[in-house]
């Protein structure tokens, strides 16, 4: 089992900045990666950005490239998200897979609101 609870969601204007944490515990050694997902009302949910366990590689979303940075600090990944628009307005998760590289994600956090005002 891994828990992971999520912080650092708020409100802010656009072109602002928000860093999201999810810290990760309980057995966190067979953890493959951690992402972040988000969904905005009446939308489904998406992914955003993850970054392995082990060896720090990333992936993101291109709509956010060049915005957002993941990152991971012992037991804690961050989301930094820079330039942030009203369309990032949403419920921002974080996720462990630990089922190797098929990256499906199978604990997840409770979510974190994320609200970018024009």
């Amino acid at each position: 089992q891994v828990q992971l609870v999520e912080s650092g969601g708020g409100l802010v204007q656009a072109g602002g900045s928000l860093r999201l944490s999810c810290a990760a515990s309980g057995y966190t050694f067979n953890t493959y990666a951690i992402g972040w997902f988000r969904q905005a009302p009446g939308k489904e949910r998406e992914f955003v950005a993850d970054i392995r366990w082990r060896g720090s590689r990333t992936n993101y979303a291109d709509s956010v490239k060049g915005r957002f940075t993941i990152s991971r600090a012992f037991e804690t990944v961050y989301l930094q998200m820079n330039g942030l628009k009203p369309e990032d307005t949403a419920v921002y998760y974080c996720a462990a897979s630990t089922q190797g590289p098929t990256y499906k994600y199978d604990y997840w956090g409770q979510g974190t609101q994320v609200t970018v005002s024009s």
